[in-house]
């Protein structure tokens, strides 16, 4: 996993963007002033199959407890401690994936396919952003997407296409599988953990939504390069389809699955269709995830034949290109923490419910989708936004009546949706300043995609709601 912060930072600072962390302590001031306005109160909460459940019309006002100025500060450090299991999850999973990049195996795997289908226009289109869509899926390739973005251009270029379509194999492939995440432990993980579901459970639903979207995502990308193919005065990039490439050859590209890149490759499938087996059959939780990762980690260097020193050197080097995304969860977490010191996060939560009395479980269902879509445009980290949003919407889906695994996924695809669309998102600004596509005409082309996959979404969480999808 790469650290795409360079670009991040220079794109930001070009558009004037705040970085997320400002954002987060901007949200975090605004919540300790929330203490002093907000009147305080609580829900009483019972014990039901080992869930938590807030008690139907038993909110009660109590006594104000506003945040200080020191408890402001102190709720970041509470927040780290709080979110420490998931922050070093992060690191872990970071870790042993520094390891097994080190080894090339899965940038063999991804050229190897990229070269089978090289000259194969529509089933270069359909397997490429297959192959990236289930990394996406698995949580595995979502921040190093950027490291591959030169080789979509390469790809577009050979078929004579544009950048856009160069970006779209690559980085949609990926987030068209984020946006579901059936088996990411940062962000589907994450979100069921809070609201106390069975980690993974609910994954048949989830692969149903993912084929849709993967479909619509590939449609779209086909029915545009065919567009353009036919007619290059089309394309969204007008006369100069690739603003920022130069030719390059597919010779410098390493392509070869060794022996060793098959093993690897195939002892990751085995470590993590074990622990999937695990959760399943031993309801293991995030923590044996880890476990499993560090077990993945060993295992590559021993097929590797990595010295012990330089799997430890690679397995921090892993870690350091997550090291910001694995501290956002806990500055994302200080937020609640100051809210529910403050006693006003159930008093939001039985505002939000009398404002959605009148509606439906499915509309209401929708409400949160939407709702999870428009503030992920301010806060683009899918796992911090797990950690603010869930707690709130927990309880609240109890209240109106929403399975709690319908509350998961509006929180999953409202986070996925926007990300493609959201200046915030330093993973986009990165991609989209490596190909040389302004955002402008970016979304110019994505806004029709995005409203496909909003629509799909609403059909989704509707009959979710209707079936009762539950834990399982």
């Amino acid at each position: 996993m790469k650290n795409s912060s360079g670009f991040t930072q220079k794109d930001k600072k070009k558009l004037g963007l705040p970085d997320a962390y400002v954002i987060l302590f901007m949200i975090l001031v605004l919540a300790a002033i929330a203490t002093y306005i907000i009147p305080a109160g609580s829900f009483e909460r019972e014990t039901v199959d080992d869930k938590t459940i807030v008690v139907p019309d038993s909110y009660q006002q109590a006594e104000q407890e506003p945040a200080s100025f020191m408890d402001l500060f102190v709720s970041i450090q509470q927040g780290m401690i709080d979110s420490a299991g998931l922050i070093f999850l992060v690191l872990i999973i970071g870790g042993a994936f520094g390891v097994i990049e080190y080894t090339g195996a899965i940038d063999a795997l991804i050229m190897k396919t990229i070269n089978k289908t090289k000259n194969k226009e529509y089933l270069l289109i359909i397997l490429v952003s297959t192959l990236f869509s289930i990394f996406g899926a698995l949580g595995i390739i979502v921040n190093a997407v950027i490291a591959f973005i030169p080789i979509g251009i390469i790809l577009a270029r050979s078929m004579k296409l544009d950048a856009i379509v160069g970006v779209s194999i690559i980085y949609l492939g990926a987030y068209a599988g984020f946006n579901t995440a059936f088996l990411d432990p940062l962000t589907t993980g994450m979100a069921q953990e809070i609201a106390q579901v069975p980690l993974f459970s609910g994954i048949s639903y989830r692969i149903l939504i993912y084929v849709t979207v993967l479909g619509s995502t590939i449609g779209y990308i086909w029915w545009y390069a065919n567009r353009i193919k036919k007619d290059p005065t089309k394309s969204v990039l007008g006369d100069n389809p690739f603003p920022k490439s130069e030719e390059k050859a597919f010779e410098s590209i390493p392509a070869q699955l060794t022996t060793v890149h098959k093993l690897v490759l195939t002892w990751l499938a085995v470590g993590i269709a074990i622990y999937v087996f695990g959760v399943f059959q031993y309801d293991w939780s995030l923590n044996q995830m880890a476990a499993m990762f560090i077990v993945i980690a060993i295992g590559t260097a021993f097929l590797a034949r990595m010295h012990p020193n330089e799997l430890v050197t690679q397995f921090f080097n892993g870690c350091r290109g997550l090291v910001y995304g694995a501290l956002i969860i806990g500055m994302a977490r200080s937020i609640v923490v100051v809210l529910e010191n403050g006693q006003i996060l159930d008093t939001i939560v039985q505002g939000m419910a009398t404002i959605m009395d009148p509606f439906s479980s499915a509309l209401g269902a929708n409400m949160m989708f939407l709702a999870n879509f428009l503030f992920n445009i301010i806060v683009s980290s899918g796992s911090g936004q797990a950690v603010i949003v869930m707690p709130i919407m927990t309880p609240l889906a109890d209240m109106m009546e929403i399975p709690r695994q319908v509350a998961v996924q509006a929180y999953k695809m409202g986070d996925g949706f926007s990300n493609v669309l959201t200046p915030i998102s330093g993973i986009l600004m990165a991609t989209l300043a490596i190909a040389g596509v302004s955002w402008v005409k970016w979304v110019k082309f994505i806004i029709p995609l995005v409203i496909i996959w909003f629509i799909i979404g609403i059909v989704y969480l509707t009959v979710a709601v209707f079936i009762g999808w539950g834990p399982v």
